[in-house]
């Protein structure tokens, strides 16, 4: 197919933008990249897809989702990390059943499909969500997933026992580091190598430090990536001075994590050895600003990072802490909320956003050969944008600026994975969208009765 006539933003390391721009696809695979004009003349007898005054992008790439938090979307407002884990976000996950699980990963790949996200990291999936059905749903939706499995030994947050998480979530050494293996085996590299199977470390001390070393030694021998919380909140950096006398990044370095293979997510409470630490090692860091927000848990010190020579990128985190799935309108918060903090209108700007949720992210998952531009020989993974027919992204003479500081998931109208278009003009082709919805509202409301969860407005409802 020959998609012709866009505004495409190639991401390529000249960082061109090609008016008047086509893109020739064959399979999978992108054949050619340049203007209309000379690919039509080159190639007369391939279909078109008509693009005229649409932009198109480098599918987005998004560093932390929870797939199983789709389903109690808006169940932990207005309070801080630990409690709203203790108190909602465990005891509902803790009573999911493997059903709920896979109608919540179907809701969240919907929603991220329909806003430009074509590929993500899945933070970690509990045994109890049913990783079969997980990969499941990734495989028939056309996205682009890899999915941790989490990886613990230990129920509780932080240094205090009273932070205890709910029996139904808690794992074994042998249940989630087996089964990562088990599930890795089984699932990396299937469909058309669009599912890879990570390790997803619990935040210390949900996993004990033995444990951390032997997942970090397999990780070096069988080329299995990691991800992991790390430094979310105050309470995070108090326990790795209390217990080891070492700041965050002194610990990930001593437990082996630090290094290309891993993507730390968070990471708002650093000190100053930290940033030194992860630029040498080339650790990643996923930057979620809308969950650090609506949680207090600080804002995570990015152009520090940058600065230092850290790949960063950008996730969108949960149903309750987000809350949604959106990577567009993160973008826009990651550029403001820096300039607000610094009191420094430059910095951060849109071009370094954009790329934080496309060619970094793709770096961040190690797959920065295949996607995260739009160049010759790499995966066609793309999204167009219609920026015209909008009020609020009308005029657009800058398609980075409109992107980053107007657009919205909203503005996305076709989606391509693969080389296979997944949405059409605001429609999902994999999968029925009206279902999704219908069998998500079902399930969230078993769930919520069985857990004696009451997910109502704070005023009166006559």
């Amino acid at each position: 197919m020959l998609y012709i006539n866009g505004t495409i933003v190639t991401m390529n390391q000249k960082r061109e933008i090609i008016k008047d721009g086509a893109i020739l696809v064959e399979g999978s695979r992108i054949k050619q990249v340049g203007k209309t004009t000379e690919l039509v003349a080159t190639h007369p007898d391939k279909p078109t897809y008509d693009l005229e005054n649409k932009v198109i992008i480098p599918g987005l790439i998004d560093t932390h989702v929870h797939l199983a938090q789709a389903l109690i979307r808006g169940s932990g407002d207005d309070c801080e990390l630990i409690q709203w884990l203790c108190q909602t976000v465990w005891v509902l996950q803790g009573q999911m059943t493997a059903e709920e699980a896979y109608g919540s990963a179907r809701l969240c790949i919907a929603e991220m499909l329909k806003s430009g996200t074509t590929c993500f990291l899945e933070a970690m999936c509990a045994d109890r969500y049913g990783f079969d059905g997980i990969a499941k749903a990734v495989e028939e939706s056309g996205i682009r997933g890899c999915l941790g499995k989490i990886v613990m030994d230990v129920g509780k947050y932080a240094s205090q026992d009273a932070w205890s998480m709910h029996s139904g979530l808690v794992e074994t050494r042998e249940q989630s580091l087996l089964g990562v293996l088990e599930m890795h085996d089984k699932w990396h590299g299937k469909a058309d190598d669009r599912i890879h199977v990570w390790f997803g470390a619990r935040t210390p001390p949900g996993i004990s430090v033995d444990l951390l070393k032997e997942m970090t030694q397999i990780s070096r021998e069988r080329g299995i990536r990691i991800t992991m919380h790390c430094a979310e909140v105050e309470a995070d950096k108090v326990h790795y001075r209390k217990n080891h006398d070492m700041t965050a990044g002194e610990f990930c370095q001593h437990v082996g994590l630090l290094g290309d293979q891993t993507v730390l997510v968070h990471m708002i409470w650093l000190e100053d050895p930290d940033f030194k630490l992860l630029a040498e090692t080339g650790t990643h860091v996923s930057h979620n600003p809308s969950s650090n927000s609506k949680l207090a848990s600080g804002v995570a010190p990015i152009p520090r990072l940058l600065e230092a020579g850290v790949n960063v990128s950008l996730g969108c985190d949960g149903g309750p802490s987000n809350n949604n799935y959106d990577l567009i309108m993160e973008m826009k918060l990651a550029a403001l909320i820096h300039k607000a903090v610094s009191c420094n209108p430059v910095t951060m700007p849109a071009e370094t956003i954009l790329e934080m949720a496309t060619i970094n992210g793709a770096k961040a998952v190690g797959l920065e050969h295949e996607i995260g531009s739009l160049e010759v020989g790499k995966k066609a993974d793309f999204v167009v944008l219609d920026f015209e027919s909008k009020l609020h992204t009308t005029p657009s003479p800058n398609p980075i600026s409109t992107l980053v500081y107007c657009a919205t998931g909203g503005e996305v109208e076709t989606v391509v994975v693969d080389g296979r278009l997944v949405v059409e003009k605001g429609k999902l082709l994999t999968m029925d969208e009206e279902e999704i919805k219908r069998e998500a509202r079902r399930h969230a409301e078993n769930l919520y009765t069985r857990a004696g969860f009451r997910g109502q407005p704070k005023w009166p409802v006559v």
